[in-house]
């Protein structure tokens, strides 16, 4: 019965979250469900900085609608980073896909620096200079994050120096120095 007017009422709804009260405590759940699929009960993310800044990277990756292996590398770099749980991943892409509804209410809690940015900017910046080739929207995920990080150009020229430190002593570290430099010429500061 319920299936039946569920399926009716396809067409209006995508996605239905209702809050559950228990004798603990209260928590919203969500039921998608579609023609060719059953139905599926879901936790809907939880609102934190970690995960707008998370969601916003990923709608940068998906511009292409393609996530590729490498930028799905920098993702997961990105992930750990902001305390995102393995589990929460993919429907954080579904929000970044417009599926499911997004749990950031309002994003001016979210755009002051925070401790943690520059060393997270870092990671992503390296693991993007690592890969073989660097595509367009790599470079737009790491200038998107820069930029939400609001890094500054003096807070990037010491992780440019880390970075050419670490080319020393590390084998990939000449080719992360010529990315480094392309990146810097793709991506310029205004």
């Amino acid at each position: 019965m319920i299936t039946n007017c569920i399926q009716n009422n396809y067409n209006k709804f995508q996605s239905v979250v209702f809050t559950v009260i228990s004798m603990s405590k209260s928590a919203d759940i969500g039921i998608r469900y579609s023609k060719d699929e059953d139905l599926e009960v879901y936790m809907p993310l939880e609102e934190s900085r970690g995960m707008y800044l998370y969601i916003e990277i990923l709608k940068t990756a998906l511009q292409d609608e393609i996530v590729t292996d490498d930028e799905a590398g920098i993702l997961k770099v990105l992930a750990t980073a902001l305390g995102i749980a393995e589990e929460d991943l993919s429907d954080a892409m579904d929000v970044a896909k417009g599926i499911d509804p997004s749990p950031i209410t309002d994003t001016k809690d979210y755009d002051e620096s925070r401790m943690g940015d520059v060393s997270t900017y870092q990671s992503a910046l390296i693991a993007a200079l690592d890969d073989e080739i660097i595509t367009e929207d790599e470079w737009a995920m790491i200038e998107t994050l820069r930029n939400m990080f609001n890094i500054l150009p003096g807070q990037h020229a010491l992780i440019e120096e880390a970075i050419v430190a670490m080319s020393e002593t590390d084998e990939n570290g000449m080719r992360r120095l010529e990315r480094l430099e392309r990146f810097n010429t793709v991506c310029p500061y205004n």
